[in-house]
């Protein structure tokens, strides 16, 4: 197997040495990651100069752009061959409902999909990073999952873990994306120089969170596992939209 990693934190995070520890025993490991960290980067690509390939002592690659350059440029240009599989992560932090649209980790993996490459992103659902082996086990278990049993069509798949010891995980559910409510409001600040400046608010607190969804997996010990598609298309609202054009 040739499986490419990639993440939003940084080719020095954490997460993503113990993703290509618990990986490596299924082929040959390619990491290229962002040079430094690019959460909330979504699935932007930097076309306003040139992007630059190194190697790190540790002998991951990196790249001074985004989690989407990264994928895009190792798939397109660097590699000789197309990787079989790419996850991203691990994420330190949740991607779960509304937050995949702004995620890194999702946008690598989804990179990767959308070049024909079944694809996976994955997250610790915590800012505290105390189990990420627990996250590196059930990516290992899936990949392992998809050598012997691929999917038999294209698939993103979105992954979601406890920061709990890997012995208390009740194991993984299939589950939709919930829902937050509106993001808390920016906060304005002062800067030294006595400049207003501004911080993103905090995420909204879970809003759509019942049965069947990725914060109830998550809340209830699971490790949570959700299809994603592409396609934006508010099909229900074709129709409505053909009269309003009438």
């Amino acid at each position: 197997m040739r499986i490419l990693l990639s993440n939003d934190d940084g080719y020095f995070a954490p997460g993503l040495a113990a993703l290509a520890e618990a990986l490596a025993r299924f082929g040959e490991i390619v990491v290229v990651a962002p040079e430094q960290n690019r959460s909330g980067a979504s699935n932007s690509l930097t076309l306003d100069r040139p992007l630059m390939l190194k190697k790190a002592p540790i002998g991951f690659y990196f790249v001074n752009g985004t989690p989407t350059d990264c994928v895009h440029l190792a798939v397109t240009g660097m590699l000789d061959e197309l990787p079989d599989i790419i996850v991203s992560g691990i994420n330190l932090g949740a991607n779960m409902g509304d937050d995949t649209i702004y995620s890194g980790t999702v946008a690598a993996a989804t990179e990767g999909y959308l070049l024909g490459i079944p694809s996976f992103a994955v997250s610790l659902t915590s800012f505290e990073g105390r189990h990420f082996t627990t996250a590196a086990r059930v990516a290992a278990s899936l990949v392992e999952r998809f050598i012997e049993n691929p999917i038999s069509e294209p698939v993103l798949l979105n992954v979601n873990v406890p920061d709990i010891p890997y012995e208390q995980l009740r194991g993984v559910e299939v589950t939709r994306l919930g829902r937050r409510h509106k993001a808390e409001p920016v906060v304005r600040m002062k800067s030294p120089r006595n400049e207003t400046v501004y911080w993103v608010g905090a995420a909204g607190a879970a809003a759509d969170a019942g049965p069947g969804t990725d914060f109830n997996a998550v809340e209830r010990g699971f490790a949570s596992l959700t299809p994603l598609q592409i396609d934006l298309t508010h099909t229900a609202q074709l129709s409505s939209v053909r009269h309003w054009m009438e």
